[in-house]
């Protein structure tokens, strides 16, 4: 594994004027700032369509891209939208993301963009190429047509055609922009890896086209549905409610479906991190009927089989296996053989284990080390947050001595850099050095998770010398 460094930032937190980032100018100038500091990877969040709580990781369509990244300003220059429109849509705060105009404006805007292309030749071949993608656009359009209801809901098969070309233009649309955003990344040294949720919602495209691949019953009801048992975080586990996949009706085709998804996404990107890893080893299963996870169970999962079906599409490219969690001898052996590297967080390594993986004197060469994830506190909100024991403990761990604490952070993050990690991802609030109020996400609460932004000037305060000359010093470039 090359060793090098990167960072976490998803295409939502970028600057740029519409309430949302995008794929458009401010993504190439992060890629630009990635390229002075030294990092050589970009990696973001899933690209899909979020649910109602505004993550990535239900939604309706795995083989969706949020129409909310589309770079409006590119639209003008296109011809496709006025100045007035481009004007009306600007935020109002450049701080967070504006979810709420956006669910109610913007893909009426999309819609009047659309209708304005002349030329439709290339979306219709876009869609021949990926007929996941065209299956998706219709779903949305029957979903439309039907009050947004979920598709076992439905009273009507009908939908407008001008609602499903506006679904078919917008897919095109993002892929094509972040397209060009990738091509000027890997011109500049800057490979980008995504991420791929393990599962998906029951109101999708996914499994109302292939109603065969999950567990469902003659009514097409989920007879079981994806969690995470009890833990030291929840006493109750967590009930995602996701169906589960019918992994021996996947078999007979296979594995098309997970071979179609694994393929779009390396499309779109140069590496792929497999959310939830350990359940492609043992997933856990909770009754429909159930309220909570206390009452699941592990059920054997695919494991090798599927990666070995993989093996074609993944072989020489980087694939992240998320082995977080409640991780067993077995997951351990199926992240050996599938050769993909795990993850490491130094946000678990101060928790009572000498001898905890998390530890970065503990780290293999084929890893990838995070100060911490999407869900987790940012660096220094954990830092100021942990008990002053936990605390002094890293800060000794990591060289520091001194009185002031507040002091010792730039020595944690040179301990992260200094590590046998082959790769290194540092979230971007840990560059800039911010609090637990900018925290992405915080698992298991509804509201307030996803709305982190940074503006073009805190990007630009990020000390870019500092990390260039570690990723020199410590062979990261």
């Amino acid at each position: 594994m090359k060793r090098q460094s990167g960072v976490l930032m998803h295409i939502s937190s970028l600057w740029g004027g519409y309430s949302e980032g995008a794929f458009g100018q401010a993504a190439k100038e992060f890629i630009d700032l990635l390229a002075r500091g030294s990092f050589s990877v970009w990696q973001v969040l899933p690209f899909c369509v979020t649910d109602e709580c505004n993550s990535p990781y239900k939604s309706v369509g795995a083989f969706s891209l949020n129409p909310n990244f589309i770079d409006l300003p590119t639209l003008y220059q296109k011809g496709l939208l006025t100045k007035d429109e481009l004007d009306a849509a600007r935020e109002t705060t450049p701080y967070s993301c504006e979810f709420s105009r956006l669910s109610g404006e913007r893909f009426a805007l999309l819609k009047k963009a659309a209708l304005r292309l002349r030329d439709k030749a290339k979306v219709e071949a876009f869609l021949t190429a990926h007929p996941k993608v065209a299956e998706f656009c219709l779903y949305m359009a029957k979903k439309d047509a039907n009050s947004g209801l979920a598709w076992n809901e439905w009273t009507t098969e009908t939908y407008d055609k001008e609602d499903l070309f506006a679904w078919q233009f917008s897919q095109y649309e993002a892929y094509t922009e972040w397209k060009e955003v990738k091509a000027y990344a890997n011109e500049r040294g800057i490979s980008i890896v995504g991420d791929l949720p393990i599962y998906v919602a029951y109101d999708s495209a996914d499994v109302y086209f292939h109603k065969g691949d999950f567990q469902l019953d003659e009514r097409a009801n989920p007879t079981s549905v994806a969690g995470v048992p009890p833990d030291f975080f929840s006493a109750d586990g967590q009930l995602w409610g996701n169906p589960l996949y019918d992994w021996e009706a996947m078999k007979k085709d296979g594995y098309a479906f997970w071979k179609d998804r694994v393929s779009y996404q390396l499309e779109l990107f140069d590496g792929v991190r497999i959310d939830h890893f350990r359940g492609l080893e043992s997933y856990y299963s909770v009754r429909a009927t159930e309220t909570t996870a206390r009452n699941g169970k592990w059920i054997k999962g695919p494991g090798m089989e599927l990666l070995g079906a993989l093996e074609p599409l993944t072989k020489d490219k980087l694939m992240i296996a998320e082995d977080l969690g409640t991780i067993t001898p077995e997951v351990e052996k199926l992240v050996e053989e599938s050769g993909y590297p795990g993850m490491r967080v130094l946000q678990f390594a101060f928790m009572g284990d000498p001898r905890s993986t998390h530890l970065p004197h503990n780290y293999p060469e084929n890893c990838v080390a995070y100060t911490g994830t999407h869900d987790n506190n940012t660096l220094l909100g954990y830092v100021w947050e942990i008990d002053p024991n936990t605390r002094g403990r890293l800060l000794r761990y990591c060289g520091f001595s001194g009185n002031d604490w507040n002091s010792g952070y730039n020595e944690i993050l040179r301990t992260m850099f200094e590590s046998h990690a082959g790769l290194l991802i540092l979230p971007i609030q840990d560059l800039l050095l911010y609090g637990s109020d900018t925290r992405l996400n915080t698992p298991g609460k509804r509201d307030g998770n996803w709305a982190f932004r940074i503006t073009r000037e805190q990007a630009q305060s990020i000390p870019l010398s500092k990390f260039a000359e570690w990723n020199d010093l410590y062979g990261r470039k």
